[in-house]
């Protein structure tokens, strides 16, 4: 009988993908059993869709961001969507893009924002209201701290059941300068918490999504609030020089952002 080694108990080669998986949270690699996937990477596709699902479904905690607003020194103003509950802000994101009536009234009653430089933010669910949870303070301590001396932050707008273009109709009524929606992101199998700012210059009625810039990725493994605030007072001061947000004005902070 020879010595050769039984090859069914030879120790298992190094797995060429893990170099790999060690800088993305991507599913690369993911291997086989037989013509199925391995059964940890069956059950961690399972979790990572469950997460994305309560992420979509989650309600903003609005009293913990006031909360915690307040003790950055920032004012918070609630207000709803035209969208009644989260069935309906899911099937018709027009609803989503509009106050509803009683929103639209208070607002109104609220006072304008009359400097040249003074910036609104709105903290609005989108379709992560645990991106909110875990980053939109952060990232509202970090837009405070670096704030150029000659711009104001005004109140805060909480926006429930919120999309994008909701932001429009808050600057609008307030007669905001410039207004950055921080909204959540579309969950992915990647992650589920991953923040978005969507800035807009002299927010107003007809705007579409050519009229803003975007900051995408604020999350864990992806932009850092520290980043994104530099990024946004960037485009804020190129955004005052062009008199414009969107397509018209590009991006150039790269070098510029801390690490």
């Amino acid at each position: 009988m020879s010595g050769d080694t039984d090859p069914d108990l030879r120790a298992p080669l190094p797995d060429p993908w893990q170099a790999l998986r060690d800088h993305t949270p991507a599913r690369i690699g993911l291997g086989r059993s037989g013509t199925s996937l391995p059964t940890r990477e069956v059950l961690a596709a399972g979790v990572a869709h469950a997460r994305a699902r309560d992420a979509v479904h989650a309600a903003m905690d609005c009293a913990a961001l006031r909360a915690a607003l307040a003790a950055l020194g920032l004012q918070a103003i609630e207000v709803d969507s035209a969208a009644p509950d989260r069935a309906r802000y899911l099937r018709r994101p027009d609803l989503g893009r509009q106050l509803s009536a009683e929103s639209r009234q208070a607002l109104g009653q609220q006072p304008r924002l009359r400097q040249d430089d003074a910036l609104l933010l709105v903290i609005a669910d989108g379709l992560s209201a645990t991106a909110i949870a875990r980053h939109a303070v952060a990232v509202c301590a970090q837009i405070l701290a670096q704030r150029p001396a000659d711009w104001s932050v005004g109140p805060v707008i909480l926006a429930r059941q919120a999309r994008v273009a909701l932001g429009d109709a808050c600057g609008d009524l307030l007669g905001a300068p410039m207004v950055a929606v921080l909204i959540g992101e579309r969950p992915g199998l990647s992650t589920c918490d991953s923040l978005g700012i969507y800035l807009t210059h002299t927010p107003g009625p007809g705007l579409t999504d050519a009229d803003r810039n975007c900051i995408s990725n604020i999350q864990a493994a992806g932009l850092s609030p520290a980043q994104a605030a530099a990024k946004l007072w960037w485009l804020i001061g190129a955004a005052q020089l062009l008199g414009a947000t969107g397509v018209a004005l590009k991006d150039e902070s790269q070098g510029l952002l801390p690490g």
